[in-house]
């Protein structure tokens, strides 16, 4: 399965979704789908501007991951972290 990045990276540079939009001329929808990983289909256009816009390579933007990986990172139970006690008792 390949999955799409663009939230990580937009996080990763504090992007907004509307900075990409402005800055690309990429529809609003079209940016949302690919920052949500819903994308059906990839259009090499809109990868393209991506790619020049946020200087990165089509391989940061779009992973292969192999689905049985992400069952796997559900089934893995959460350890809850010790709380942490304010004035060194």
């Amino acid at each position: 399965m390949i999955t799409c990045r663009l939230s990580t990276i937009l996080g990763s540079k504090r992007l907004k979704v509307a900075d990409v939009c402005h800055a690309t001329g990429i529809a609003r929808a079209t940016v949302d789908r690919y920052y949500y990983d819903q994308v059906k289909s990839f259009d090499r256009e809109v990868l393209a501007k991506l790619c020049r816009y946020l200087q990165v390579k089509p391989g940061d933007l779009l992973v292969l991951v192999d689905q049985q990986d992400l069952f796997e990172s559900w089934e893995q139970p959460i350890q809850p972290s010790e709380p942490k006690i304010k004035g060194g008792v």
